[in-house]
């Protein structure tokens, strides 16, 4: 309630009871002697207003001639309407609210709203009983309003009219939910009358989400790569019968099987132009809740050495993260396959330009080339793997391996026969998309935009990553799995051991012991493949000494920079050797459903034929890129519109590079 004073006759505020006081004296002559003559005229308007029409010149003229006072407004319908101002009129009108009006709104809501209290006769005796030496006298005047305050006025009960129906009762819901103003609401129910007879819902079940990709084009990237001669000079245009000691060998990715069969099917003055790609998702932040997911190309011509180096990658664009609103979304089938469809979508805008020709001329230290471009890897982590090859992402799904169609429960099987293990290509799986049958093969019902590139199986070109699938997959679980198959006693001397490793230099000291593994990096594991043989000496029994030895034999072995013929044969004993040994001692612990000790086993080997060594097809030199492509741009942003900035700040970058 408020702490101001009205006066009854003339509706003046004040702060105090003797400031009302002192007006009452001089307000109450002036009133008596004006009210007979103001309620006649008054009563003469009103009764000749109830005659007009409101929109009639008749009223506008008596507006007009109505008495003003200092306080009566010169047009007072526009100090209470305005109507908004738009190039389209809406019907919608905004009450707005004048400075110079608040009181006086607040004194028209309490007349519409005002009702004959029962205790009128002693609000009669407060006005006109005490004489002008009461009034002043402030507490008898708060004494007798207070006992008016503490009168209990029964107010009327007001019927609320209910909705007229149930669709304008949820819109009322969805303008209240939403915060919508009138305008917005009126435009709805505009469209809804306008669209609501038909037959045919032509609207889509949500609003169009746009997303966008931001993106180099290809054939710059390509020609950024080139413009380097210090990338040039060691490019290498045809491919290399590699020897050593008189067995076929392979080292290089130009020095392997597919190259020599591209190399075939072109015409012999043209060069294969081998493109790599590389794709993950990364965090912008240390919290994690923003990410983006760059692609980067780089060229297989180049040589091994000179390509893990930063300046001969390059940053092809970002690929839309698609959001789902919750995790019932995000699971469902219709979610999964506008996923999919997106992340193909991007893919073929981005390489399409590539490939509108058969072939490309380029620009090589001031010489035209004419070369027939390939896709010959995909470098990536598993699950993204399945991404590109467009099969399902479950180790639990039929056929599990995008390599081929081996059965699930034959995933620990170190002794398949062909028959048990097909060979994925396109035209087998383009079969099962033909005839709708993708389920019966573990395939997205999608159609992949790589059938169509030529020289180009997809299945095998997602290589193995020798980092997510040794470093930081199997030795991952072998580790977890030794410390399962341990005694209470013996994880303790395990960590005792650990922890008492001396100091050296390159080598990561452990000085807590080997409490938890989830968050360790690739190289701590490296470190760990290190001294693991001695950690683990006598503590269960001989075997679980010997996977540790077989593990590094067949690591060591994977590091080679090129395989003869009989490398390969003793490299496919070690990863025999050693798969067996971790497959008796952690059967029990694990069902072993694991696609990555599948295909290391069955698929390594062919990789290397084809492609050449895994030092060529490794991830670890792509990782830092994140750093320099993703991470410092974005804190360099303002945190808005990030993939824009981001690009130009990229953009710059490459453009110091080349000039320099």
């Amino acid at each position: 309630m408020s702490r101001n004073f009205k006066c009854t006759f003339c509706e003046n505020y004040y702060s105090t009871l003797n400031r009302l006081s002192q007006h009452l004296k001089r307000c109450k002559q002036t009133f008596y002697s004006s009210t007979e003559e103001s309620n006649e005229e008054v009563s003469e308007i009103i009764s000749d207003i109830n005659d007009m029409s409101l929109d009639s010149e008749e009223f506008q003229s008596v507006l007009e001639d109505l008495p003003s006072s200092s306080k009566t407004r010169e047009n007072p319908s526009q100090n209470l309407y305005e109507f908004e101002e738009c190039e389209e009129y809406d019907g919608d009108i905004s009450l707005i609210s004048q400075p110079n009006i608040i009181q006086d709104s607040e004194m028209f809501e309490e007349i519409l709203n005002f009702e004959e209290p029962e205790n009128l006769e002693l609000i009669e005796e407060v006005l006109q009983s005490q004489s002008n030496e009461e009034l002043r006298n402030s507490e008898f005047f708060e004494e007798r309003f207070r006992s008016i305050e503490e009168f209990e006025i029964e107010e009327p009960e007001i019927e609320i009219n209910e909705f007229p129906n149930e669709a304008y009762a949820d819109l009322m819901t969805l303008v209240t939910k939403h915060n919508l103003n009138n305008k917005a609401g009126n435009a709805i129910i505009k469209f809804f009358n306008k669209h609501s007879n038909v037959s045919i819902s032509p609207l889509p079940k949500n609003i169009v989400v746009e997303y966008f990709i931001h993106y180099c084009p290809i054939v710059n990237c390509i020609e950024n790569l080139l413009s380097n001669p210090e990338i040039t000079k060691h490019f290498a245009y045809d491919y290399k019968d590699l020897a050593f000691e008189g067995e076929k060998s392979y080292g290089e990715q130009f020095t392997g099987n597919w190259w020599k069969s591209v190399n075939a099917s072109i015409p012999s003055v043209a060069k294969v132009l081998s493109i790599i790609l590389y794709s993950d998702a990364t965090t912008l932040d240390t919290l994690g809740k923003s990410s983006l997911h760059p692609i980067y190309i780089s060229l297989g011509n180049i040589p091994t050495w000179r390509r893990n180096k930063e300046d001969a990658k390059q940053l092809l664009g970002y690929l839309p993260i698609i959001s789902a609103k919750d995790e019932t979304e995000k699971k469902s089938s219709e979610f999964k396959i506008l996923v999919r469809k997106t992340f193909y979508n991007s893919i073929k805008f981005l390489l399409e330009p590539l490939f509108e020709n058969t072939s490309i001329d380029l620009k090589i230290d001031g010489k035209r080339i004419w070369f027939y471009t390939r896709i010959s890897t995909v470098i990536c982590d598993w699950p993204k793997a399945y991404t590109f090859s467009l099969t399902y992402k479950s180790s639990n799904s039929n056929y599990p391996c995008h390599f081929c169609l081996v059965s699930k429960d034959n995933l620990a099987n170190t002794c398949l026969r062909k028959s048990q293990a097909v060979l994925r290509n396109k035209e087998n799986m383009k079969k099962y998309y033909d005839n709708d049958t993708t389920k019966e093969a573990s395939l997205e019902p999608v159609y992949n935009y790589f059938w169509n590139i030529p020289d180009l199986n997809i299945y095998d070109a997602t290589v193995p990553d020798r980092m997510h699938h040794l470093d930081l997959g199997l030795y991952h679980y072998q580790i977890e799995f030794t410390k399962e198959l341990l005694s209470k006693s013996s994880i303790d001397k395990f960590n005792r051991r650990i922890a008492e490793i001396p100091r050296h230099p390159g080598l990561k000291i452990f000085a807590g012991g080997l409490q938890s593994i989830a968050r360790l990096t690739a190289n701590e594991f490296r470190d760990l493949m290190k001294v693991m043989v001695f950690v683990i000496d006598n503590l269960h029994n001989k075997d679980l000494s010997e996977v540790y030895v077989k593990w590094n034999e067949m690591y060591l072995l994977s590091r080679l920079e090129t395989f003869k013929e009989s490398d390969l044969k003793i490299f496919q004993k070690a990863i025999d050797d050693w798969a067996n040994l971790f497959i008796k001692l952690f059967r029990n612990i694990s069902g072993l459903k694991f696609p990555k000790l599948h295909s290391w086993k069955y698929h390594i080997i062919d990789t290397i034929r084809k492609y050449g060594a895994i030092n060529g097809y490794t991830t670890e030199t792509y990782e830092s890129l994140h750093e320099t492509y993703v991470k410092i741009p974005y804190r360099l942003s303002n945190k808005r519109d990030v993939e824009t900035q981001i690009m130009k700040i990229v953009n710059k970058y490459n453009y110091i590079q080349n000039i320099m």
